[in-house]
């Protein structure tokens, strides 16, 4: 009797798995998305933010979260975190805003701001694909990072 190796799939054909397509969103849905998104934003910009009470008596804040208007905010370049610096950063609170549409796209914090974004951050790939579908549709965009130092925690 000869040594065999058993094969648990004998009759199977191998085919190439097919490779998935690229979703891309229409233009009808990015329209119809935008407009749900400023809609929503602009009722809360709009109306008084709901007054939110405590148990505790906490530590006071650095500043008062209902009051930010992202749109109002100090303007930096997309590209703050390649430029040289001295100091490790400020606390703070940005926004991505595509101000062609008066869109707030992201909100993050960071203890270290030109820190933040070096390396891989997801935001980079969502605000370069948001980019890329106005591109697409020769739509108008315009995406911004807006800044409030020193005012998270």
């Amino acid at each position: 009797m000869e040594p065999k190796q058993l094969n648990l799939f004998s009759d199977l054909t191998v085919t190439p798995a097919r490779t998935a397509e690229t979703l891309v969103m229409s233009l009808e849905a990015l329209l119809k998305w935008k407009s749900q998104i400023f809609e929503y934003q602009q009722k809360v910009r709009e109306n008084k933010p709901p007054q939110q009470t405590a148990l505790f008596d906490l530590t006071p804040k650095h500043c008062d979260s209902d009051q930010i208007d992202p749109l109002l905010l100090r303007l930096v370049p997309m590209s703050f975190y390649r430029m040289p610096v001295d100091s490790p950063g400020s606390t703070c609170l940005y926004f991505i805003i595509d101000s062609a549409a008066s869109v707030v796209l992201y909100v993050g914090e960071t203890c270290r701001s030109n820190k933040r974004w070096q390396g891989i951050h997801a935001c980079k790939d969502y605000i370069a694909s948001y980019q890329d579908l106005h591109y697409r549709y020769g739509l108008l965009s315009s995406s911004q990072r807006r800044i409030l130092v020193g005012c998270s925690g």
